[in-house]
């Protein structure tokens, strides 16, 4: 992963869209710090399969059930 300075960034965009298309990641950073990262576009998602979690999430009988004075009492001190 290549790391280039603003300037250089915007020196070598074209030569930095090549590295990118090639598959390899590149950082932008300003004063030594990191600002973004440019990586190839893709656009294909992920192929979501509903049902995937079934089994593996537990949501408790009492979910919606109002809050406790003491946990309640927290939050609104805290707002």
């Amino acid at each position: 992963m290549a790391v280039v300075n603003t300037h250089e960034a915007k020196t070598n965009l074209s030569r930095l869209l090549d590295e990118i298309q090639e598959g390899e990641e590149v950082v932008i950073a300003r004063g030594n710090k990191p600002m973004a990262r440019l990586v190839p576009y893709s656009a294909k998602r992920p192929v979501r399969r509903p049902g995937y979690l079934k089994g593996k999430i537990r949501v408790a009988d009492d979910f919606d059930s109002p809050l406790p004075d003491d946990v309640l009492d927290a939050f609104e001190a805290g707002a």
